[in-house]
């Protein structure tokens, strides 16, 4: 019995079963991902802005709302 074969002959129960298995292995690699990225932004940030923040004068700050905001500036 094939793949196919053995798809075919599943129950809709069983479908859905499969589908619950699926999504939830969909959902732990989502948010192993989001921890993942959310523990390594802070460092990258502060590695990617270093060469602005060194060239500002002094007494003055970077804001922006959102890194790319930082390079379009007047």
């Amino acid at each position: 019995m094939g793949p196919q074969e053995h798809f075919d002959q599943q129950t809709l129960t069983d479908h859905l079963r499969e589908l619950r298995s699926c999504l939830l292995i969909a959902l732990a690699a989502v948010a192993v991902g989001f921890t993942v990225a959310y523990s390594v932004v802070q460092p990258l940030a502060d590695w990617f802005l270093r060469p602005l923040i060194e060239v500002l004068p002094k007494d003055k700050t970077l804001i922006f709302t959102s890194y790319q905001e930082g390079f379009f500036f007047t």
